[in-house]
């Protein structure tokens, strides 16, 4: 027996939810499908538990994609002040922790209660446990067939997101829908995930687990100035995260350890104000001891004092603090990436819509489009402002 609707979505994420109670809300019919057994999986383990569901600062230059502007319209009319109203609506209290972040005070479920008390408000289905086995086209209606039935709707939105943490669902078939109806995908990676390093690194800093320092990582399209954590197989944290989305393989990142220092001058000016101090001591006072005496060791650096350091090993200290070059073996792939970058390619959608080109009635949002945000509530603030652009264009089946 087929269940008919007005619009049928495909992912019960933070795109798929927003959406379908935006469009319940405007009089249609709409149903949610979802292979999970819970919906919003990966807002629940965002920001650590406590979901970071905006950024105050968040704008298009927050944004890669290989068509930069495509972001702007949906983000100019949603934006994380619209999001904010409703979660202030729903009385959860959230906080900014640093650079514009805002998180639940509680707990992430908050977010994901809030989109599904809006779809049961407005009567949005949201079916789960549901294995999508056929898509097709047929008689200007899209056919889904499922493991619970089969679903029929003018209108098809796809907003199963990529390929990061499959351990919570995430698989490719929103891009294999896309290529079934004729959409191209450019090429998808993951992003905001951290750096594994070569072995001989890998050893001599494993030792640092768990030590972060504040750096500014950069290469030569950009550079981010946060917090740098050493882990077992390489380097993360937030500086890490940021410049990963930006780097390729084969690429070196440059590190700056010391940011805001002048390590040429200081190194300098101590040794003429203290020629017996240890070229070690004076890393000590900089870093802390294990990441300093690791650090030294590994460049080679001599343990002596600075009178007996010559300005061209100064020099080279300095130059080393300040652009420590990095060529990581690799990330640590899709298993801990918060997102996927590439998907979708924006050529073929309508950038005020979210509707595709040249087939009726689909339309994609989310991480599945080649638009992909920084790390600190960009992602999210995509989704809601993609879901509301698509909303705001379904109309009801008899229309």
């Amino acid at each position: 027996m087929k269940q008919h609707f007005d619009v049928i979505i495909i992912g019960a994420g933070a795109a798929g939810l927003h959406c379908a109670w935006q469009a319940a809300a405007r009089g249609l019919k709409v149903v949610v499908l979802d292979h999970a057994k819970q919906a919003g999986k990966k807002i629940l383990i965002s920001g650590g538990g406590r979901c970071n569901f905006t950024n105050m600062y968040a704008s298009p230059e927050n944004y890669l994609s290989q068509n930069p502007h495509f972001c702007k319209s949906a983000l100019s009319r949603y934006t994380q002040w619209d999001f904010i109203a409703l979660v202030e609506k729903h009385g959860i209290a959230y906080h900014e922790k640093t650079l514009g972040q805002l998180f639940c005070d509680d707990s992430a479920k908050a977010i994901v209660r809030m989109l599904l008390d809006e779809c049961d408000q407005y009567g949005a289905k949201v079916q789960l446990r549901t294995d999508i086995e056929q898509v097709s086209w047929q008689d200007e209606h899209y056919q889904c067939v499922t493991s619970q039935g089969v679903f029929q709707a003018p209108q098809l939105v796809v907003a199963c997101g990529g390929l990061s943490m499959p351990k919570l669902g995430a698989t490719p078939f929103g891009y294999q829908l896309a290529e079934q109806f004729g959409h191209r995908i450019l090429p998808v990676r993951a992003g905001l995930v951290p750096f594994t390093l070569h072995d001989n690194e890998k050893q001599a800093y494993s030792e640092l687990s768990g030590l972060a320092l504040d750096v500014t990582a950069s290469t030569d399209a950009t550079s981010f100035k946060e917090a740098m954590l050493f882990t077992h197989r390489g380097l993360s944290g937030p500086a890490i995260l940021q410049i990963s989305s930006y780097w390729q393989p084969g690429e070196t990142v440059h590190i700056d350890l010391l940011p805001g220092h002048d390590a040429h001058a200081e190194l300098q000016q101590l040794k003429q104000s203290r020629p017996k101090l240890g070229l070690r001591s004076v890393l000590q006072q900089w870093f802390p001891k294990r990441f300093a005496l690791t650090f030294a060791e590994q460049q080679q650096w001599p343990d002596k004092n600075l009178a007996d350091c010559s300005n061209a090993l100064l020099t080279q200290v300095a130059d080393t603090l300040h652009a420590w070059p990095v060529k990581p073996n690799g990330t640590e792939g899709y298993r801990t990436a918060e997102v996927t970058l590439g998907g979708v390619d924006t050529d073929q959608l309508s950038s005020k819509t979210m509707a595709s080109k040249h087939q009726p009635g689909l339309y994609f949002i989310g991480e599945v489009v080649d638009v992909t945000g920084w790390l600190g509530g960009y992602n999210f603030q995509w989704a809601w402002a993609s879901a509301h652009a698509c909303a705001e264009s379904l109309s009801k089946a008899s229309a």
